[in-house]
């Protein structure tokens, strides 16, 4: 067995409309892209029809003019963090819905946790290798749900081509972590990887909400989505392939924090993700 070790865990081989985001974590630069993500809060749908104007962005010392918005589509590479802790079977079907929908270029890998993470399979286009490596895992020990992202995204998409996504499908349930919210998405946003939880308890509703608004990502509320009739794994595969892109007209300074809105008569979720 190969075992990669992590400082800060192990890897064994939208509801708020406002976001901060932590200028210090941008390269100098004439000017700023953000990767953001707007979804409909009642039918969980990507908001599609949005122009430069709709958004605000401020930083704390003035408005920050948008010159452009562009919502594109692409393929996406996932990072399928599977909970396998004790109650984690509750979520093994959802598994398989979200690999029937990996497209013709895109590819996924799948990590398991409980106390610890685990590389079950590394980034493949095969969706029958996908399903062997769910069907294989072994259920065991409370989540540590932030230790098991810290360490999958350290490191976790060194093989990755297109957009990175971490799909965190859980219970709900988050144990005793050693690491901090803040450091992960601090890391999450280092390697430019989007945090997309899907969860059946509302016990870490507003974690994974954090979590998906500070990365670009979205977060699935697996209960609410119970109630549409298009499958699960579809749904999710509209969102995580689809966002806008934002230019603003000038660089960050050390120090700045971006505050973006959506102004639409919508109720949405947006977050946001400084890119390259």
């Amino acid at each position: 067995e190969c075992r990669r070790e992590r400082t800060r865990g192990t890897i064994r081989v939208m509801r708020p409309l406002v976001i901060l985001l932590g200028a210090a974590l941008l390269a100098p630069a004439a000017t700023t892209r953000l990767a953001v993500t707007v979804v409909d809060q009642k039918t969980g749908a990507p908001v599609l029809d949005l122009k430069p104007g709709d958004f605000k962005v401020s930083d704390s010392r003035s408005a920050r003019p948008v010159e452009s918005a562009t919502y594109t589509e692409g393929p996406v590479d996932v990072l399928l963090l599977l909970d396998t802790s004790l109650i984690g079977g509750a979520v093994q079907g959802v598994a398989g819905e979200i690999i029937d929908q990996l497209g013709e270029k895109e590819q996924m890998a799948v990590v398991s946790f409980h106390s610890a993470a685990d590389l079950i399979q590394d980034f493949t286009q095969s969706k029958e290798r996908l399903r062997r490596a769910v069907a294989s895992v072994q259920y065991g020990n409370s989540p540590r749900v932030l230790d098991a992202l810290y360490a999958a995204l350290d490191g976790g998409f060194e093989n990755a081509s297109f957009r990175r996504v971490l799909l965190l499908v859980t219970t709900g349930v988050d144990g005793s972590s050693r690491v901090s919210e803040r450091e992960v998405v601090q890391l999450a946003r280092h390697n430019g990887v989007s945090i997309y939880p899907v969860y059946v308890m509302g016990y870490g509703r507003s974690l994974f909400e954090s979590l998906a608004r500070q990365t670009g990502g979205a977060s699935f509320n697996l209960h609410d989505m119970g109630k549409s009739k298009e499958p699960v794994g579809r749904r999710i595969f509209q969102v995580i392939r689809g966002y806008y892109i934002l230019q603003l007209q000038s660089g960050l300074q050390s120090g700045d924090k971006l505050k973006v809105e959506v102004r639409t008569g919508r109720k949405v979720a947006v977050s946001a993700l400084p890119i390259e």
